[in-house]
């Protein structure tokens, strides 16, 4: 990249001294780990599947590869780029999403899926990066003209997301998707008596799913009390943590990955417990927060109300999923199928992270020499 000069007004080189090099860093990193990790997980799944050894492992690096292209090409998108682009792919879920539930395959009781040949869609992941675009551009518009109905739109897009989300059913993503949201109200300057509102009203939806959906039942009552039900993958992923110390069995040595049915993916973060132990739990933990907390310091010299709904709203999915998926691998929450961010096996969840990470690259590019940013600039936009 050296080759690269301050001058070069070329569109990679505009890139290259622009984009956050901590962000990508730490990307490269995370990525690295979850390779590893995959490689080492996924060999006794693809086995007890009567798969090739290295099934799951292969098509990770397919998946990886993919999800680093669209991070790319993303990342050297413009604030006004992102935004068509996320409108776009909203709708484009949305349309997906109900073709989901009309001819999509049930599994587990749920329809999430739309098979394309040997991948399958899944197309809600691709629908939060989405929707938290295009309702920060709605609440950033309705801040800068108080009679565009911004937050009125947003509410009723929304509501439809979630509508969709919970027939499938998938309620963590709706309780995932209902938190982000949120958080983007609050940052929008939603009154307190609104925020009140806004927590009584999820308690409620909450307490809705509780009882009215059956698997949600199970999984809370074996969270609160695990003498009701079977906790049979929660108490292996803590009984794999506990074998793995403090510096672990090492690389292969894991037990865990050879009884779990999803440890390359919902626990794949116990399986790096087990053979790599608490030191490498702690690394990866320092990754997710690195992303965060460095992304969130981008935003404080900024001054486009959406660019800071956007991507807080993006940095907060990533960080939420990235805590809910060890919560639950810690016994600390209740039962649920989410993926660790860039580790877990997962095409629609790469793509989608990928796109996401993407999106934050480009909304947080800065000109670190002439402190100013330069996405903005009318020959840049």
């Amino acid at each position: 990249m050296s080759v690269l000069s301050r001058s070069d007004d070329s569109l990679i080189a505009r890139w290259w001294w622009t984009v956050d090099r901590w962000l990508l860093v730490t990307l490269a990193l995370l990525l690295a780990v979850g390779l590893i990790l995959t490689f080492g997980a996924s060999t006794p799944v693809a086995e007890r599947l009567g798969l090739p050894v290295f099934y799951f492992a292969k098509r990770q690096v397919v998946f990886m590869a993919a999800s680093v292209v669209v991070m790319g090409l993303v990342s050297l998108a413009s604030v006004h780029t992102v935004r068509r682009g996320a409108i776009f792919l909203f709708a484009l879920s949305l349309v997906l999403m109900i073709l989901t539930l009309l001819v999509g395959p049930e599994y587990k009781g749920a329809t999430r899926w739309i098979p394309l040949g040997n991948f399958t869609l899944q197309p809600s992941e691709f629908l939060k990066p989405s929707l938290i675009v295009v309702c920060a551009w709605l609440f950033a518009g309705a801040m800068d003209d108080k009679d565009f109905p911004g937050r009125s739109i947003a509410s009723g897009l929304f509501i439809i997301a979630a509508v969709l989300l919970v027939a499938q059913p998938d309620v963590g993503q709706f309780i995932l998707l209902s938190m982000v949201w949120g958080m983007q109200l609050v940052l929008a300057g939603l009154p307190l008596l609104w925020i009140g509102g806004l927590v009584l009203g999820g308690a409620v939806a909450l307490g809705l799913c509780y009882l009215m959906i059956p698997h949600v039942t199970s999984r809370i009552d074996r969270f609160l009390d695990p003498a009701s039900g079977d906790t049979y993958q929660v108490d292996t992923a803590l009984n794999a943590f506990r074998a793995g110390g403090i510096f672990g069995r090492g690389p292969g040595e894991g037990a865990v990955k050879k009884v779990l049915p999803d440890a390359h993916t919902d626990y794949i973060f116990a399986v790096a417990g087990e053979e790599f132990g608490t030191i490498a739990c702690l690394v990866i933990l320092t990754l997710f927060a690195v992303i965060v907390m460095r992304s969130l310091m981008l935003l404080t010299e900024e001054d486009d109300p959406f660019v800071v709904l956007a991507t807080g709203g993006l940095i907060t999915l990533f960080g939420l999923q990235a805590m809910i998926n060890i919560g639950v691998n810690l016994a600390l929450l209740p039962s649920k199928g989410m993926t660790l961010p860039f580790i877990s096996y997962g095409g629609s969840s790469m793509l989608a992270l990928g796109l996401s990470m993407g999106m934050v690259l480009a909304l947080t590019r800065r000109n670190r020499f002439e402190g100013k940013s330069q996405i903005r600039a009318g020959r840049w936009t």
